[in-house]
């Protein structure tokens, strides 16, 4: 029985999969994370707050202005037994813009974590 046909569809099998796993990407917004040694790993299903370098914000993907990010974030909130939001913002902004998106998580008492990108030193 010969079996080298069968390599020829393993390969082609191995580069499909490859191809289709580098397109699937759950995160649509494209950031630049800042790095961490490790990131810890989240059971729950968190609100994504979403922060690109010119300064325009995201929940859930949904783009939301400044002024009525409060309200809003309140809102996704209350829909949530245990909220946790998951803050990524691009490593281009500054301290005080990550200040100003925490005292907005401070005011609705929420649980804020920030997103890091895994450093392989």
């Amino acid at each position: 029985m010969s079996t080298e046909s069968l390599n020829d569809i393993m390969f082609f099998l191995l580069l499909f999969f490859l191809i289709v796993s580098t397109l699937v990407n759950p995160n649509v917004i494209k950031l630049f994370l800042p790095n961490a040694k490790q990131s810890p790993q989240m059971a729950k299903q968190p609100i994504s707050l979403s922060v690109t370098g010119s300064k325009q914000y995201f929940i859930n993907k949904a783009p939301v202005g400044y002024e009525e990010l409060e309200t809003r974030l309140k809102s996704e909130l209350d829909k949530l037994d245990q909220p946790t939001v998951v803050l990524r913002l691009d490593k281009s902004l500054t301290i005080q813009d990550l200040a100003d998106v925490m005292s907005i998580g401070e005011k609705l008492k929420v649980k804020m974590v920030l997103a890091s990108e895994n450093s392989k030193k």
